[in-house]
């Protein structure tokens, strides 16, 4: 008997172990699956609270229609479908002008209009003047203001040879025009550009500005070499008496009084010639400047610092500009479409001082440039203009230095075609 009851308890036993086993592990997963719930409802919360941003502004509540400017629009036109008041739009233009006139807005020039999804009139526009700003209209309350893009540098290392020409194998290689103009405007003085040779070499570190992976500008150039005719010339950065300046390999400064062209990288059409031909007045007589051809409306830029003497309108000259840099040197730039500058202004070199066009007796578009020295009208392209200063003798170590680091990572930019060189076990 006694032996019946503790089998029937171990039987019991056994039942409640198992009973417990059994209901602990349907409450685990009760409970696991309540914490499921849980974190699925806490990942809700969550994204409900992700914000959507847009030009700095939260656009979950708001609907969004981009568009580009179609020809002759203006800010009331791209506005009144999205019913803006025309109160509104004409409070905005008078509010902007000193942030963006509204009068500038551009044909194929990008928009975006932000409504709220609980309105038919719209909250903000946007225009994007350039690829790297924009500008917020908040027309609920008018308030105007400019934002700049996130931008990045992305270095650039670019080698080649010519074998039409430096312009055109550059931007062969992805190279910006503005980059061009400055290498050009670095060697302006030491190389002819206009009679460069096949063979000739190149090679420039520089940081592109990029946007939205667009390149928007550059920065100026880390280091260049241009070789002509198996003669190298380097150009190094270095700041000396608190200006940086560009050096060759025996420390020589590359600047110059004057810039070597009064536009940026170009073609001249017509050299200083005592003997030419006038296209228009068909006859014989000096030709006394320096002729670049280029397009109407191209920037026109002071060679030197100086100060505007005359700005004015004939019939032989167009409309011309004149400048005195010092007691030596004066110069003029002819048959300009607008001036950019008055008589008695101060200009800087490189400053744009008017547009390229064809006024005056001229059969096309194009600059002439004239060039006094001591009173006398000279040959431009003949002139040599004494260079800055040389690198310091307090200084030279310190370029040394820089110039043997500069060198090493010039050396290792292969040309297009070659084979990347191996670098240095110190590298």
């Amino acid at each position: 008997m006694k032996k019946i009851w503790m089998t029937v308890g171990f039987v019991l036993l056994v039942a409640a172990g198992y009973s417990y086993l059994k209901y602990n592990k349907q409450d685990k997963e009760l409970l696991a699956h309540q914490d499921l719930e849980n974190e699925v409802d806490l990942e809700d919360e969550i994204i409900e609270e992700i914000e959507e941003i847009l030009y700095g502004i939260t656009i979950n509540d708001l609907d969004i229609t981009e568009g580009l400017v179609g020809k002759n629009q203006t800010l009331s036109t791209i506005l009144s479908p999205f019913n803006v008041p025309y109160q509104i739009i004409d409070e905005l233009a008078k509010k902007s002008k000193d942030i963006f006139d509204v009068r500038k807005i551009a044909f194929n020039k990008k928009y975006t209009v932000l409504t709220p999804k609980d309105s038919a009139q719209a909250q903000f526009f946007i225009y994007e003047p350039n690829p790297a700003e924009f500008v917020v209209f908040r027309l609920d309350s008018v308030d105007i203001y400019k934002e700049a893009k996130p931008m990045e540098l992305r270095k650039r290392e670019v080698a080649g040879t010519i074998t039409k020409s430096l312009y055109v194998n550059m931007v062969e290689q992805g190279v910006t025009p503005d980059l061009i103009d400055q290498f050009a405007d670095l060697y302006g003085w030491t190389v002819d550009f206009q009679r460069v040779h096949k063979g000739d070499k190149f090679k420039v570190i520089y940081n592109e500005k990029v946007v939205d992976d667009h390149v928007v500008g550059v920065e100026d150039i880390e280091v260049a070499y241009f070789e002509h005719l198996g003669t190298p010339y380097h150009a190094i950065p270095f700041e000396q008496n608190g200006e940086i300046a560009y050096f060759d390999q025996e420390g020589n400064s590359l600047k110059k009084a004057f810039l070597r062209d009064p536009l940026k990288y170009t073609r001249i059409s017509s050299r200083y010639n005592l003997k030419r031909f006038h296209p228009v007045q068909k006859r014989y007589k000096p030709h006394l400047g320096t002729d670049y051809a280029a397009p109407t409306g191209t920037e026109i830029r002071s060679v030197g610092d100086g100060t505007v003497v005359e700005s004015k309108f004939t019939s032989a000259n167009g409309n011309y500009i004149k400048i005195k840099h010092n007691g030596t040197y004066t110069t003029q730039y002819l048959h300009m479409s607008k001036r950019a500058v008055a008589a008695g202004t101060r200009v800087r070199q490189g400053q744009v001082i008017g547009y390229v066009g064809s006024t005056g007796l001229a059969t096309g578009p194009h600059l002439c440039f004239r060039f006094w020295k001591n009173g006398k009208q000279e040959d431009w392209l003949k002139e040599k203009i004494p260079p800055s200063a040389p690198i310091a003798k307090d200084n030279r170590m310190a370029y040394e230095r820089l110039l043997m680091e500069k060198l090493d990572q010039l050396a290792n930019i292969p040309y297009a075609g070659e084979e990347q060189p191996l670098l240095t076990s110190a590298e």
